[in-house]
């Protein structure tokens, strides 16, 4: 699959829609142009591109045009997100995307995945249909299917419980034994403010990518942390004092001021030799490699049987630790509209799926109903009459 053909293979040739209200003469300008209305965030703007991809790419084979797509399609497409085939074709390791072994997947995607795939492409259906481009939106017709596309999960599901968070924070805390050598020393500082960051602030990763130390400023009595959100909205996070701690050291090991500096716009989190700045794909993977790292030590681990740990490890995400940040300040009592303002939610009801008190007394009432101890039956033989 060439990448450097990309917009070629979304061209199914001359496709002018009658009455479009969009300028575009072919399905792939009618997506750019749902694109553009994202070009101020650009996470989402990545994100929703490569969900818009895949399905161009899919129908490609299939010789469909965006318009042609009925709900019986829709189907089949879920199947293929679930297992792209041929494997080969279709799913390789991160590379750039001017790279010729550049693939859409880098696995086949989850239930939940899938669930926000489709999301995000009724999300394209439906501007396309208020553009004119097409005259319907597919999408619209899987109300009988349980994801009913809405993606409001009652609850957050993705986040580490917090005995596995002590138990990674613990591992990834702990200073290396020695000798070790200077860069040895280097990745753990920095693996330490890359976690405590992303664990105490609940951040995204692009806003970590784009993190400046003098976005760290003292004001009002305490520090505050200044960042450009989703949807370019501007916001200050209150920073917990492990959080400066954790940046004072790695700001030392670096060879800076203990305290961030006002005229100090160099990346938070860089690379090892402290000069270049780390962009999403680098975060991510580096997030990614110490989950898998200790998911092999969680299942060595005879000190610690956590239940179910080394599964969630190994698929998390960095993502989860946005929600296991959110999630366990829900849980140390911080109140909700102090939960919507460090998440940084549009909406009340986006912040509420982080509490999960009410199904932890659920738990515990229910553990009071239950069928008493009876002594095992057992068979006497020996008195029993033959027939």
């Amino acid at each position: 699959m060439d990448a450097q053909l990309l917009d070629a293979r979304w061209l199914p040739g001359e496709d002018k829609q009658g009455g479009a209200r969009i300028a575009a003469q072919t399905d792939a300008q009618a997506v750019t142009a749902w694109l553009a209305e994202y070009r101020d965030s650009p996470q989402t703007w990545r994100a929703y591109r490569k969900e818009a991809e895949r399905l161009m790419l899919w129908m490609q084979p299939e010789g469909l045009a965006l318009a042609e797509l009925r709900r019986n399609d829709l189907d089949r497409f879920d199947a293929f997100l679930a297992d792209p085939q041929p494997v080969g074709e279709w799913i390789g390791p991160t590379r750039p995307r001017q790279h010729p072994q550049w693939r859409p997947f880098r696995h086949a995607l989850s239930a939940s995945s899938r669930r926000q795939s489709l999301v995000i492409l009724q999300g394209l259906f439906s501007w396309l249909n208020e553009a004119g481009w097409v005259n319907h939106n597919p999408f619209r017709l899987m109300r009988g299917q349980r994801r009913r596309l809405d993606n409001r999960q009652a609850t957050v599901e993705r986040y580490l419980e917090r005995p596995l968070w002590e138990w990674l924070w613990q591992r990834i805390s702990t200073a290396p034994e020695v000798p070790v050598t200077a860069r040895g020393i280097a990745v753990w500082h920095r693996r330490r403010v890359l976690f405590g960051f992303a664990y105490l602030l609940a951040p995204r990763i692009s806003e970590m990518a784009e993190a400046r130390m003098n976005d760290f400023e003292y004001r009002e009595g305490g520090w505050w942390w200044r960042v450009i959100g989703k949807g370019g909205k501007a916001a200050r996070v209150p920073v917990p004092s492990d959080m400066m701690r954790l940046l004072g050291e790695w700001r030392e090991h670096l060879g800076l001021p203990y305290t961030p500096q006002p005229d100090d716009a160099s990346p938070v989190l860089r690379s090892l030799n402290g000069q270049r700045g780390l962009g999403d794909n680098q975060l991510y993977r580096l997030i990614k490699e110490e989950f898998a790292v200790a998911a092999q030590a969680l299942e060595t681990d005879e000190q610690n049987r956590l239940p179910g740990g080394v599964a969630l490890l190994r698929q998390a995400s960095p993502h989860w630790l946005r929600h296991t940040a959110i999630t366990h300040q829900a849980q140390a009592g911080i109140e909700l509209r102090y939960l919507a303002k460090t998440a940084r939610h549009s909406r009340i009801d986006t912040t509420a799926r982080y509490l999960h008190s009410e199904a932890e007394e659920w738990q515990r009432q229910i553990a009071s109903h239950g069928v008493s101890a009876q002594a095992r039956y057992t068979r006497d033989t020996d008195n029993e009459e033959t027939s």
